[in-house]
């Protein structure tokens, strides 16, 4: 591992960790969907560094890209100053704090017995290029059919979403 990968690394895993910490704890809907979508793409930058080239381009197409059009589908056709009041955590501060020390109990834990007890052997970090064509030849020749179908069920769901909306009465333009 050269000094600049793990440079970056590091850095795509800080934004990453950042990122989603910053994203639950955004009270705009639209300010924690833009956090998640960093969080999302410093993942795929870190496929990137471990030459998983196919993963790197699922997470962009699919958790980036896919799931980031139905965030804001979702933002869009429910209004924001709904889910704003029904966000709030005045009570559960207690229950919150509580939660966050055994979180951070159990990643030092683990971060302690890691470095200690585990040694795993290095794992190759060349992928073969075959990998990623074979998905892709299965995905457009033996499964298109589904594939296609999966898309238009996608299609008609994101439809129905927005004729249900409509009939709620909600101004869609």
């Amino acid at each position: 591992m050269t000094v600049l990968t793990t440079i970056l690394f590091y850095f795509f895993s800080a934004l990453a960790v950042a990122s989603a910490v910053t994203m639950i704890t955004r009270r705009n809907i639209v300010h924690a969907a833009i956090f998640l979508m960093t969080a999302l793409l410093a993942t795929a930058g870190i496929f990137l560094l471990l030459q998983a080239e196919l993963l790197f381009i699922v997470q962009i197409f699919l958790c980036a890209g896919g799931t980031m059009v139905l965030f804001v589908f979702v933002i869009v056709l429910v209004n924001p100053n709904i889910t704003a009041g029904l966000m709030r955590f005045s009570r559960q501060r207690f229950v919150a704090a509580v939660l966050t020390l055994v979180f951070a109990a159990q990643v030092l834990f683990a971060i302690v017995v890691g470095r200690t007890s585990l040694r795993l052997p290095a794992m190759p970090l060349s992928i073969s290029p075959k990998n990623a064509e074979a998905v892709g030849d299965a995905l457009f020749h033996q499964f298109i059919v589904p594939f296609e179908v999966a898309s238009v069920l996608l299609l008609v769901a994101m439809i129905g979403a927005v004729v249900m909306a409509k009939r709620r009465g909600d101004a869609i333009d």
